[in-house]
């Protein structure tokens, strides 16, 4: 599976925090953005950007606020593959998976979710604690 060397420029934009979240698709055989999200988007934009039916990849810029009241910010990799999406649809991404993360340099957290419930905000930020 290709990655569109613009997954990477993207990814690099998200770490300078120019991006909030990016959420990629696999088309054909290679990892293409689909979705840019800015920097004043929430986690709520987030996930209702994330099709219910179909699988992505995602990359989640997080700001928390430890237990001793620092400002901190972790980058989350979220594989999105809902149960109603197809089951080769499902194959190709988990396949795909390790070798795409790969590419992106900086993952701190990942997360694999086939409900919006596994994804919540709450478990995002007991995963970022």
């Amino acid at each position: 599976m290709a990655v569109e060397d613009n997954c990477k420029l993207k990814f690099l934009e998200l770490k300078k925090r120019t991006h909030r979240f990016i959420i990629f698709r696999i088309d054909g055989q290679q990892v293409v953005v689909e979705k840019l999200g800015s920097p004043q988007e929430t986690y709520d934009d987030f996930t209702a950007s994330l099709p219910a039916d179909e699988c992505r990849y995602a990359v989640f810029d997080f700001d928390f606020t430890t237990n001793e009241n620092c400002q901190k910010s972790k980058i989350f990799f979220i594989a999105w593959s809902p149960d109603s999406s197809r089951v080769r649809m499902k194959m190709v991404y988990a396949s795909s998976k390790d070798r795409f993360k790969r590419e992106l340099d900086g993952i701190q957290v990942e997360l694999q979710a086939t409900d919006p419930s596994e994804m919540s905000f709450d478990i995002i930020k007991s995963r970022a604690l």
